[in-house]
């Protein structure tokens, strides 16, 4: 008789950090459904993001010393940076090309992040929403369902498609802007994943993403005016 594998017995810190991540993503994607029928739009969902997801890591850190736990410290720390900086390099010659394809053939500049950016400054945050990202997604999720014994690959994939969809939830622009910015999070998803995945430490994905949010800009603000005229 073949016997049924099932998941570890999860201890006391794992149950939590599974549920402040968890608890975290559908609280923010509430906010924002709620948000968007209101003169505030996702304004509050993307505050909440931001400042919830680096507060609950340095809650479980400084509380728990939860920092290797939760892939911010331990690990391959130099391999993980080579690889996030060699992912990073190639997703960022892809996006630009991508993003040149695009214009060329008549796609709309992203007029409506330009203006969030510039006008709202919000390009100041950038580093800060870095940050935000990867320690939630790639950081103390990922690695609560490591602990947790769900497969890699689908651990990958599920924390990949949550911050994808996740895009939807707190970005305050039209939703063909979202889905352009949700179409450029889930190769980062993706290969951030794997990188943690392999090496247990959360940096390289911290260091691929800075990389394509430097793509990002240029898509937004370089590209269209060289390609255009």
């Amino acid at each position: 008789m073949r016997s049924v594998k099932t998941l570890p017995a999860a201890t006391a810190g794992e149950q939590e950090r599974l549920k402040l991540s968890f608890g975290l993503m559908v609280l923010v994607w509430m906010t924002g459904f709620i948000g968007h029928f209101t003169p505030l739009m996702e304004w509050p969902a993307l505050f909440l993001y931001l400042f919830g997801s680096i507060g609950i890591v340095l809650y479980r850190g400084i509380n728990y010393g939860d920092w290797t736990k939760m892939y911010l410290a331990g690990g391959n720390l130099k391999k993980s940076l080579f690889w996030g900086a060699v992912a990073g390099a190639v997703l960022f010659l892809m996006d630009l090309v991508n993003t040149v394809m695009y214009y060329k053939n008549g796609g709309i500049p992203m007029a409506e992040m330009e203006m969030l950016l510039v006008g709202k400054s919000l390009i100041y945050f950038f580093p800060l929403l870095i940050l935000s990202e990867e320690f939630l997604w790639r950081g103390i999720m990922f690695s609560s369902m490591i602990d947790r014994g769900i497969n890699g690959h689908l651990t990958v994939f599920l924390t990949a498609i949550f911050y994808t969809l996740n895009h939807f939830a707190v970005a305050p622009v039209g939703m063909f802007e979202r889905s352009l910015m949700a179409m450029m999070a889930f190769p980062i998803g993706i290969v951030g994943g794997y990188i943690v995945l392999k090496h247990k430490n959360v940096w390289g994905s911290v260091l691929l993403h800075a990389i394509t949010m430097i793509a990002m800009v240029l898509d937004i603000f370089v590209i269209p005016k060289l390609v255009t005229g």
